[in-house]
């Protein structure tokens, strides 16, 4: 993914456009992409895809929204690193519920050093289903993902020893309910046995072989054959860590993501492989032991593996949607209502060409 352009005329839509195509590399459950972005000449706003929603697995639209959350950080971060300063204005119409956040550029600033970081680890994350190998995570890191998460106002418990079992327990009881429901089964293969040119899912080459492991990672193949062995490790150098927050609604959720973005691409940024784990949030009862593991820290948004990677193979990318289906330009709001702009960027309607 090339470097967003820093545009010294300060060409907001181009600005905005290198900020949503950056943000295409997001993590989201399954790989659904769940987002829409929409650029006019003064703003870029994200919207949710509710047709991309697990309806099964995410009825709430929990993971769905924690996912448009990672996305809206991954522009922030492609924004400041280019030198751009803006506000952000998180569900800004009421009326509109899938108006998820509107950016707006509003000046020019000195990018910081930790912001080329992030920006230079989006193309390097990757979901890594493999065992992580032995060598423990420094505690000096993880305080580092703490201060990640808490500047998105998010917290990240680091599980101790004494609640790995319970962590282990929740997560395989999770698994186990979920594979029982034929619907959660269909649900998985439709997100998993996606044609090539789709672009979204999660497709064998980036699935894992089942084996043991300290806490179980999902079958993203339901008895197909994944493309990658379990690996030589068995995470007994990982660290697990639940990221939470204050509220279980759609603005925390919403806040969550953009944390899970923050402790993701900062973990990539000093060396560390991980993997979010999502089964025990999908399920009422097993997301209420996830709570009181907390021990009342806050509502749980999501699990992590996080760890040093066993193997020197490099993983495969996951597909990405092409930006013409997630990115529309309009115009700005003219007597009330959004005019679309086609290619060129001419009046009427359509994409812009080469977003």
């Amino acid at each position: 993914m090339a470097t967003p352009t820093t545009h010294p005329t300060t060409d907001v839509p181009a600005v905005l456009a290198d900020a949503a195509r950056t943000a295409l590399h997001a993590p989201s459950v399954l790989n659904t992409q769940p987002w829409r972005w929409v650029i006019t000449d003064r703003t870029l706003e994200l919207h949710a895809d509710p047709d991309r929603q697990l309806t099964v697995a995410d009825p709430a639209g929990r993971l769905l929204t924690l996912s448009c959350g990672a996305a809206l950080h991954h522009a922030r971060v492609a924004l400041a690193a280019a030198g751009h300063q803006v506000t952000v204005d998180r569900f800004p119409e009421p009326t509109r519920p899938r108006l998820l956040a509107r950016i707006r550029v509003t000046g020019r600033r000195t990018p910081q050093v930790a912001e080329h970081a992030l920006l230079a680890a989006i193309p390097r994350r990757r979901t890594d289903r493999r065992a992580f190998g032995d060598t423990p995570v420094d505690p000096i890191l993880l305080d580092r993902l703490r201060d990640a998460a808490a500047t998105e106002d998010a917290g990240l418990h680091v599980v101790r020893v004494d609640q790995m079992p319970m962590l282990a327990v929740v997560t395989a009881q999770a698994a186990a309910a979920e594979l029982a429901d034929p619907a959660y089964r269909a649900e998985v293969t439709r997100w998993t046995h996606r044609p090539p040119w789709s672009g979204d899912g999660v497709p064998a080459t980036t699935a894992v072989r089942q084996g043991p492991r300290r806490v179980p990672v999902r079958d993203h193949t339901l008895g197909g054959t994944p493309g990658l062995d379990v690996g030589v490790g068995r995470d007994s150098g990982a660290a697990f860590a639940v990221l939470h927050g204050t509220d279980d609604d759609p603005a925390g959720w919403l806040r969550g993501g953009e944390a899970l973005s923050a402790v993701l691409l900062t973990a990539v940024a000093y060396g560390l492989s991980t993997a979010p784990l999502s089964d025990a949030i999908e399920v009422a009862w097993p997301r209420r032991l996830l709570r009181d593991l907390l021990a009342g820290q806050g509502e749980p948004y999501l699990a992590l593996r996080i760890g040093y990677a066993a193997g020197t193979d490099e993983l495969p990318p996951a597909p990405r949607r092409d930006p013409v289906e997630v990115i529309t330009h309009v115009t700005d709001v003219v007597d009330g209502t959004d005019q679309d702009r086609p290619a060129g960027g001419a009046a009427g309607t359509g994409h812009e060409e080469g977003v």
